[in-house]
């Protein structure tokens, strides 16, 4: 009767050190979600967003503004390469007053996925849009690439030196109409020389901000440049070359 159950006693330890070597032995994994460039950015072949697109221009020398009110979509059209023979997409841009209007094509643009960061290929002007990691205050230079540009072209030397850095990684948001579950805020430039409010004073104002969505994209952007010089005589004016865009997302795939 005792050897009977000093056999069970061993059988249950010998048992017992087998689980604690599998145990030991067993390698544990954690995996973290952490959010991609092609989270916010997703480029592939057919994707559109149109956008409501307010602009404010300024006429009569300068004096005189208005905001007018059209649309504008982007198309991811195909997978190409680009003049350094890297993989990029190419994006048209078409154009409308309304929807009551037929889309007008009206430019092309590239779009590229370097793995750390998106490039986006304008009028031959590179911005670093996104880059690696996605999260609060992760800053980086998104206009360098355009110095040469600004060298040549000083009346846009106000597009120098901008520190881009994200905000609001992973907030929700409502967007015209759109519930967003996840978004990220992209703050380019907020920057205000000068005393805008007073005429007789000199003032520049420059503001740029993007937001983009998860599995969608851009949703909204904001652009101003305004630069105002007084005269002589109590008044002043608009330089040439000021001016403000609103993009807001009205449709998407």
């Amino acid at each position: 009767m005792k050897k009977s159950s000093l056999r069970f006693s061993n059988s249950i330890l010998q048992f017992a050190l087998l689980l604690l070597l599998f145990t030991s032995c067993k390698k544990t994994t954690e995996t973290y979600n952490t959010p991609q460039l092609n989270d916010y950015y997703p480029l592939q072949t057919g994707k559109y967003i149109t956008y409501q697109l307010d602009s404010l221009v300024y006429y009569n020398f300068g004096t005189t503004d208005s905001i007018s009110h059209n649309q504008v979509k982007y198309v991811v059209d195909s997978l190409l390469t680009d003049n350094s023979g890297r993989p990029a997409y190419r994006i048209y841009k078409y154009y409308r007053k309304s929807s009551n209007d037929s889309w007008i094509p009206v430019a092309s643009m590239w779009a590229i996925n370097e793995g750390n960061k998106i490039e986006f290929i304008e009028d031959n002007l590179t911005y670093i849009k996104l880059v690696l990691p996605i999260q609060n205050d992760k800053t980086w230079k998104g206009n360098i690439n355009l110095q040469n540009y600004i060298s040549n072209n000083p009346d846009h030397a106000y597009l120098s030196d901008w520190d881009y850095y994200y905000s609001n990684v992973g907030e929700s948001l409502l967007i015209n109409g759109f519930n967003l579950d996840n978004t990220i805020t992209i703050n380019q430039r907020d920057d205000i020389s000068g005393i805008p409010d007073n005429p007789d004073a000199y003032s520049e104002i420059n503001f740029a901000q993007e937001k983009y969505a998860k599995g969608i994209g851009m949703i909204y952007k904001k652009f101003l440049h305004k630069e105002y010089q007084p005269d002589n005589n109590g008044g002043g004016a608009v330089q040439d070359g000021s001016y403000g865009v609103t993009y807001t997302m009205i449709d998407h795939n």
